[in-house]
């Protein structure tokens, strides 16, 4: 996956795309986090980005990147199909990296405590 697809995925989109965005993300994030959970380094960072983006303190800018990210996340038929073994989640760790990188400073403590919690849990 190379910058001009992240840069796509990741760009802004109307209120509308967000909101559709945000009900695709609630509906499939907990199910895709067990399924990715251990081919993301960074799970932690990811879940806190999810709390983060459903945050109304949040920037809307920051949300939109962060919904866009965890859209693509949580769709199983991406680039690289999800289900294919030790490959499916290297597009979505390429785009969710992007997006962590681009609002890292928009993670709040409060964000990241939230996903130890939910993670300890499982």
């Amino acid at each position: 996956m190379n910058d001009a697809d992240i840069a796509e995925i990741l760009a802004p989109v109307s209120d509308k795309e967000d909101a559709k965005r945000e009900e695709k993300v609630r509906a499939k994030f907990w199910q895709t986090v067990r399924r990715a959970a251990k081919h993301i380094p960074f799970m932690e960072e990811v879940v806190a980005g999810y709390y983060a983006a459903m945050d109304k303190r949040t920037p809307l800018r920051v949300r939109g990147t962060l919904l866009a990210a965890l859209a693509y996340f949580v769709m199983p038929a991406d680039m690289i199909p999800d289900f294919i073994f030790a490959f499916g989640f290297t597009d979505d760790l390429a785009v969710l990296t992007a997006a962590m990188t681009a609002i890292r400073g928009h993670i709040r403590p409060e964000h990241l405590e939230l996903a130890r919690e939910a993670l300890e849990k499982g």
